[in-house]
């Protein structure tokens, strides 16, 4: 007996052919829900997920191509077998680009619905078992929450682990929502320092006349509303790593200090008379062109010298897309640890979508995109619907998306002949004679072997 464990809702208005299927599938040692009403089995499956669902075509409504339908909306990963005492190609076509799995004549021959039933099986184990790959693919790629498969990430991934063994000063440079904090603390989670702090300082968020009181620290009295002693970060970030992101936003006078703490490994508070000995680690981090500040002179050589001892550059999602499909299902399986909603897949329309657009946001865009399609979205897959309009207009158009008739037929035919024991049966199964099923044949310039 076969041990698949899936779930199979059996669909047909007359009782003796369920009672027949849920029989027979279930010594096939496949999980079987039964019903004759077509309305229940829908409400079946909103309540639960089937993994296979075997309809008859023509029922009371919903008939069998709309409950078809209507079970691809909810659950897209379920297959959909077909039965029908009414075979025309029509009738196949159309349920083929509904993305029937099979289609079926009756008088049911149970081999054939067998073969289906082990061909669906053995494709969900493939499915599942490429699941666990790229899972294990996507640790494999991964330092922390830093993932790529990208030659960047991947050259990025190896300075990290060097840069990792030591104190040196690290300056990376990269376009907004590249990931430079995510690297910084990933530097910092894997060094020695890792059980100490890490204080990320955004350097152009802060008033420049505060800026110093904020890194450094002041003592009491040392400007009017300094009530009290204040350590400053680098003092909060003793024993760990401060980072230090759009450096080259402080201002020159700050810029020498910050070079002789760099050089002396002290600070001195505002308004004190003495220095105090620190032990932090500095990386720095701009969005801004380094080489252009150097040039026009808001940014001094001296200081970046020092801090540039391993230089990071994090490139832009748009030039490292093969890191996209690993990024959104990791985003994907962060949401989904965070909620009661589970979503399974990014569809494929989706996907190619996110790969053909251009993210000037970046890595921060493409994060908020999955998060804002998850929370929007409503079935187990985020599709091409749930996306916002500037990345539907980047989807990509195939023509061949929706097959032609006459290649719908070709493949009909094609699927068939490969699993009927020889051309008789299969000209039955089509609902054709042997001399049409030659025709057809020679048309389509398939083997007749």
């Amino acid at each position: 007996m076969l041990k698949t464990g899936l779930q199979v809702l059996v669909v047909d208005d007359e009782w003796k052919i369920t009672d027949l299927l849920e029989d027979y599938i279930s010594s096939l040692g496949y999980r079987v829900t039964a019903t004759t009403n077509s309305k229940e089995a829908l409400k079946l499956a909103q309540q639960s997920k089937f993994d296979i669902v075997i309809t008859d075509l023509k029922m009371p409504e919903p008939d069998g191509l709309q409950l078809l339908s209507a079970i691809k909306q909810i659950h897209p990963s379920t297959e959909v077998v077909i039965l029908t005492a009414f075979g025309s190609m029509e009738s196949a076509i159309e349920a083929l680009k509904l993305d029937a799995s099979d289609y079926l004549l009756k008088p049911i021959n149970l081999e054939l619905l067998k073969i289906s039933l082990e061909r669906i099986a053995k494709k969900r184990a493939l499915e599942e078992e490429n699941i666990s790959l790229r899972k294990r693919v996507r640790e494999g790629c991964r330092i922390g929450e830093l993932t790529g498969i990208s030659s960047q990430i991947l050259e990025i991934q190896q300075i990290i682990r060097r840069a990792a063994q030591s104190d040196s000063t690290v300056l990376i440079s990269g376009e907004s929502g590249t990931g430079k904090e995510l690297v910084a603390r990933t530097i910092h989670e894997t060094s020695a320092r890792r059980d100490g702090p890490f204080v990320p300082v955004n350097c152009g968020a802060i008033v420049e006349t505060l800026l110093e009181s904020e890194l450094f620290g002041h003592v009491k009295g040392a400007f009017s509303g300094a009530t009290r002693d204040n350590i400053g970060l680098f003092r909060t970030a003793d024993g760990g790593t401060i980072f230090l992101d759009e450096i080259t936003e402080i201002s020159p006078s700050l810029q020498v200090k910050l070079l002789r703490v760099l050089e002396e490994g002290r600070i001195r508070p505002v308004g004190a008379s003495k220095q105090i000995p620190i032990d932090v680690r500095v990386i720095a981090a701009s969005n801004r062109s380094i080489d252009e500040a150097l040039k026009d002179g808001s940014f001094r050589k001296d200081l970046y010298y020092r801090l540039n001892v391993i230089p990071i550059n994090v490139p832009p999602l748009r030039e490292r897309k093969e890191d996209i499909p690993i990024l959104a299902e990791q985003f994907l399986e962060i949401l989904n640890s965070q909620s009661k909603r589970q979503v399974k897949e990014i569809s494929v329309k989706a996907m190619e979508a996110l790969l053909s657009y251009n993210w000037p946001g970046n890595v921060r865009e493409l994060r908020n995109v999955i998060e804002r399609s998850f929370v929007l979205g409503t079935g187990e897959s985020i599709t091409l619907g749930d996306l916002p309009p500037e990345l539907r207009a980047h989807e990509v158009k195939t023509p061949d998306t929706i097959p032609t008739l006459v290649e719908s037929e070709r493949s009909l035919i094609r699927r068939v002949l490969q699993k009927s024991r020889n051309k008789t049966e299969a000209a039955k199964l089509l609902g054709i004679d042997r001399t049409t099923l030659y025709r057809k044949i020679k048309k389509h310039g398939l083997a007749i072997s």
